[in-house]
């Protein structure tokens, strides 16, 4: 599903120069002494470690390729949009109402929310919104601010259940030139959404038993978007098994009634 590229770190060579050999033999003395002491209630003696693996650099493969300059594929790695008809007081991006904004995605991509549309389900459900997001059987979840940009200024983290199925959206906004600003867009089957600094970590359920997909939207200033700046697959052990359920031991009628005070 998704795939890492690899690559090679730099060699950097270190600029601390090397401590003289008086230092180290004036710290060998005491350390001497002290493991005389120590060594008083050890009968083992020193034990190994084992071998220390050996540091191998990057092999580069296949050097007579040539270098490319563009994508083969196109995956909209910037995700800008500005949503127009909805207007941003006093540039406060809290005085913007959550279930508005997804209602404009809704009536703006029938083919994803109208009738017999994949996610149907959610535009039927926003009537139950009219107490806000997160209440009720409403799709919009609640909303999370922080400055994620870092003008100083709030941004909105949004989520909405795409219904009837299993997928989460999730949406990243900001305020730019008094317009409301969607700076990231991603569905997936979630099993956990974190905010960490200026980046949103999107944790989903992998095929794999055991493994999980991470991934971490960071803002990118020159391009003015949450970019795509981690994708990785991360071990996170064996699943829990459900217990089977054993059987419990039989109860007569006398002591169930009596048990139960009747």
């Amino acid at each position: 599903m998704y795939g890492l590229p690899i690559t090679p770190a730099p060699n950097r060579r270190s600029t601390v120069p090397p401590r003289p050999v008086r230092a180290a033999a004036t710290v060998a003395l005491p350390l001497a002494a002290l493991a005389a002491l120590t060594a008083c209630g050890d009968t083992g003696g020193l034990r190994g470690a084992g071998p220390t693996p050996t540091a191998m650099s990057p092999d580069k493969l296949w050097p007579g390729l040539p270098p490319v300059s563009s994508p083969a594929f196109v995956v909209g790695e910037v995700n800008t949009e500005v949503i127009k008809g909805i207007a941003v007081p006093g540039d406060n991006i809290r005085k913007v109402d959550p279930v508005a904004i997804v209602r404009k995605e809704i009536t703006s991509n029938p083919g994803d929310y109208g009738s017999g549309s994949p996610y149907h389900e959610t535009s039927r459900r926003m009537t139950d919104c009219d107490e806000g997001a997160g209440k009720g059987r409403c799709p919009v979840l609640q909303p999370y601010y922080r400055d994620l940009t870092g003008d100083g200024r709030d941004d909105l983290t949004l989520g909405f259940r795409q219904l009837p199925g299993k997928l989460t959206a999730v949406r990243v906004y900001t305020v730019d030139k008094h317009r409301l600003m969607q700076v990231m867009a991603w569905e997936d089957a979630m099993s956990g959404v974190e905010l960490a600094g200026r980046s949103v970590i999107i944790r989903s359920p992998s095929e794999v038993a055991g493994y999980e997909y991470r991934l971490q939207w960071t803002w990118d200033p020159q391009q003015k978007a949450m970019l795509l700046t981690h994708d990785e697959m991360l071990r996170t052990g064996p699943r829990k098994k459900t217990p089977t359920p054993t059987p419990s031991p039989s109860v007569s009628p006398s002591s169930s009634l009596s048990a139960s005070g009747r």
